[in-house]
């Protein structure tokens, strides 16, 4: 997904230069979409909840259907374990990996790739197998390069036209490039120093890794002396992009952590080895979550329950009490469960869990989320182009109050342009009443800020345009802020009564599961930001470790 570091989200602009020749501004249909607030509100309320009109049972349930939540329902399969059910608040699961169209159109609602996975994320890897997106050739692992993003993949308007790639280069000076080349040296020295991994709790939690948690990234990057506005740009850009917030608010782990771990940095003229491969959809991530969803459908034995909001989870000796409100039919159910997976944000959590542990608290009081807007425009022809770089799937404008738009259509093999949807996409993490702003502002605002901020290398955009869906996400993401990862804090299950086969497995999924008797907490909340691999890992770790309270099943 992406961020956003601009301080105003530009709601002007010459609607009829964007237009074009002075024709009449075309109407543009759309609204709101994809997202129920008022579901999540209702715990806001405070009103005591009418008494449950039905009981269920199962021996596990899956409080959340995102991606952890989905992950925890797949290693619960795996295990052979099939008497579950996923409650989700939400009509469709996937949280901020769904996908939906417009205009008869695939198109993301978040999420819109899955870099190709490490070794550290074995357990994706394993996912990707599963579907069909890698097979081994020869003894070497090949991906699927119908899903393997298209060239071009990417590029940046900058100083009137475009250019590939995503760092400032066209026509940048030599200080501009000595700091790029600096800014090089420290990703790999921070490599060398102390190891990054996807997802983060892998690597080793040095006095490293801890001082560069302590440190906003702002104020370390003014004292290495990298103060060139295009690197600091394109920094902003990164941390934007991947959670939710600019430089003056993550962390310089999190800064580092987002070359380091990956695909390091590399200024112009540096080999940069083989390029990284980008996995990408039409419906972007929700390409995935639909069918790690499908074995879960009502057709499928019915494990999954849209339309729930989870009001009250509660812990006792014997079992966990869920009780859930049923958005279709206006009723509270109850739910008996031997053990509930908490697949839901740590704020969310602190609400519903009765007497929730320490752990959860304090994780629920230090972590800030980021609200996150995402724009589908649906075009009827295609655009004029600036001159530079063709068009790409990921397209981005310098200095722009967004992240920029992926064009759904890129994966197609059309030969001609024609009719696409672009989604654009914009964090409000570094606006104090971002939220607020969010929630609050009317759907033509949003429309018209849109139109205004693609104006420069768009013009025709707005007589193109036919329909534009908004969707918000009001806590989108959690925000690697300074101190996300000095907290630890997850509690660690015990091993009472397991073979020691059993224990070395809980042991090792420790890090990833905080626990709390009967009850296992899985989210991307839990990594201090939100990307598919941490997601997914926490949820799998939650459904296949042995269960001490259960005899190990």
């Amino acid at each position: 997904m992406a961020g956003m570091k601009r301080r105003q989200f530009l709601a002007t602009g010459s609607l009829a230069a964007l237009a074009g020749c002075g024709a009449p501004a075309r109407e543009i249909a759309g609204g709101f979409t994809g997202i129920a607030h008022e579901r999540g509100h209702l715990l806001r309320a405070g009103q005591p909840p009418d008494p449950p009109t039905i009981t269920r049972r199962v021996h596990t349930l899956i409080a959340g259907g995102g991606v952890a939540g989905l992950a925890a329902a797949r290693a619960l399969r795996l295990r052979g374990i099939d008497d579950f059910a996923v409650l989700e608040l939400e009509d469709a699961p996937g949280g901020n990996s769904r996908g939906g169209a417009v205009g008869g159109i695939a198109c993301p609602l978040g999420a819109h790739y899955l870099p190709v996975p490490g070794d550290d994320a074995h357990e994706v890897q394993d996912l990707l197998e599963e579907f069909g997106l890698r097979q081994r050739v020869a003894g070497r692992w090949q991906y699927d390069e119908r899903h393997l993003c298209h060239s071009p993949q990417e590029r940046l308007f900058f100083k009137g036209e475009w250019q590939e790639g995503l760092l400032p280069v066209q026509g940048v000076g030599a200080d501009t490039l000595a700091q790029y080349r600096r800014f090089a040296s420290l990703v790999r020295e921070a490599q060398t120093a102390a190891r990054f991994t996807l997802p983060a709790f892998r690597a080793p939690h040095p006095g490293a890794h801890a001082a560069l948690d302590a440190e906003l990234f702002q104020t370390w990057l003014t004292r290495q002396g990298l103060t060139d506005p295009h690197l600091r740009w394109y920094l902003d850009y990164c941390c934007r992009d991947d959670y939710g917030a600019g430089i003056a608010t993550v962390s310089v782990w999190a800064g580092l952590h987002y070359f380091a771990s990956r695909h390091g940095f590399h200024a112009p003229g540096e080999d940069a080895g083989e390029r990284e491969g980008v996995l990408t959809w039409p419906e972007g991530n929700g390409w995935l979550t639909q069918r790690l969803a499908a074995p879960l459908t009502e057709a499928s034995g019915g494990r999954l329950r849209t339309g729930r909001v989870v009001l009250r989870i509660e812990a006792g000796r014997h079992g966990v009490t869920v009780d859930a409100f049923d958005t279709a039919t206006r009723a509270v159910e109850r739910w008996q469960a031997g053990r509930c997976i908490v697949a839901l944000p740590v704020f969310v959590a602190a609400r519903v869990v009765v007497n929730p542990p320490d752990f959860l608290r304090q994780a629920a009081a230090r972590t800030r989320h980021a609200p996150w807007l995402v724009a589908n425009i649906h075009i009827d022809q295609p655009l004029h182009d600036r001159p530079g770089a063709p068009p790409s799937w990921d397209n981005v404008v310098h200095g722009s109050a967004g992240l920029g738009y992926v064009d759904a259509m890129h994966q197609s093999l059309r030969p001609v342009p024609g009719t696409t949807v672009l989604t654009c996409y914009q964090a409000l993490g570094d606006l104090p009443d971002g939220r607020r702003q969010l929630l609050e502002r009317p759907w033509t605002t949003w429309r018209d800020a849109l139109l205004a901020d693609l104006a420069a290398p768009h013009p025709d955009l707005r007589a193109k345009a036919t329909r534009i869906d908004i969707t918000r996400y009001g806590h989108a993401m959690a925000v690697p802020v300074p101190g996300m990862r000095q907290a630890g804090g997850a509690g660690h299950p015990g091993a009472t009564g397991l073979m020691p086969k059993q224990q070395s497995l809980l042991r090792q999924y420790a890090l990833a599961m905080p626990t709390a008797g009967r009850l296992r907490f899985a989210h991307s909340d839990w990594s201090g930001y939100s990307v598919f691999e941490e997601a997914f890992t926490r949820g799998h770790a939650a459904g296949s470790a042995p269960d001490p309270a259960l005899g190990g099943g």
